[in-house]
């Protein structure tokens, strides 16, 4: 990884940039006027680039990651407006519930969830790429456009850089009413706000041990959402939810 500027960056940002590469030990790269993708190319390695407006993730494809909190924003609006939302009504979420997502990615069940549990709610995501897990903290607490309670449910995520199987070992038993899981699906399904992240994703499978742990931690329930033909479910101990007209199921263990 390399940390660079957006062309044109002012003091503020090439001081950023700084200290992004300190924090994460990487070099830091002057711009100049170089095209992402060639540095990219260059030093073959990602590029984390800083702007006045956002960090974005460059892989050297021309289709970065960056917070945007993408499906959340309509999810999010329908709660507020007595609507429904699948991943809620499977996890039974209600105003004051805590939520551990152990699988964060660009976060729109994470902000959803966080919306569901309200104010008095808790909510704690896990995100193993510690690249990705810095873009959609900073996003989380810094986006500002939408109703008060989107973006009181963004700044009340609490996000950490870890890999969730040995994450859980260090959570306290009964800890959080639901755990959840979205792991990188086996079969892969067309999604745009997915489809950045997939060069930077963390595609260790979910094991037993880790549904275990989620098990110990769980007051009420683990979850897990997976493509419709995932065997996952049934190898893990999942009750399915049959989703006839969607492409992704969730799968239920109540504890």
């Amino acid at each position: 990884m390399i940390v660079t500027t957006s062309q044109r960056a002012d003091r503020a940002v090439k001081e950023k940039a700084a200290s992004l590469a300190e924090a994460f030990i990487v070099p830091y790269v002057n711009r100049s006027k170089q095209p992402v993708n060639k540095l990219a190319a260059f030093y073959q390695c990602p590029v984390l680039l800083v702007s006045k407006e956002r960090i974005e993730l460059h892989d050297g494809t021309g289709n970065p990651f960056f917070f945007h909190p993408g499906s959340a924003m309509f999810r999010v609006k329908r709660l507020l407006s007595g609507g429904e939302d699948e991943l809620v009504k499977v996890c039974g979420l209600q105003e004051g519930m805590s939520f551990l997502d152990c699988t964060m990615g660009p976060a729109s069940d994470t902000i959803t969830a966080s919306a569901a549990v309200g104010p008095s709610g808790s909510v704690q995501a896990i995100e193993a790429n510690p690249f990705i897990a810095r873009i959609v903290q900073e996003g989380l607490h810094t986006w500002s456009e939408g109703p008060a309670e989107l973006i009181s449910a963004m700044k009340n995520v609490a996000v950490a850089a870890a890999d969730y199987h040995e994450y859980l070992y260090t959570v306290p038993d009964r800890s959080f009413d639901v755990v959840y899981f979205d792991p990188m699906f086996e079969e892969a399904v067309d999604s745009s706000g997915i489809a950045p992240l997939r060069s930077f994703a963390s595609y260790a499978d979910i094991t037993m041990e880790a549904v275990e742990q989620a098990k110990r931690i769980a007051r009420q329930r683990v979850v897990l959402k997976d493509h419709f033909r995932s065997e996952r479910f049934n190898q893990l101990g999942f009750e399915q939810q049959i989703r006839k007209t969607s492409k992704f199921h969730f799968g239920v263990i109540n504890v």
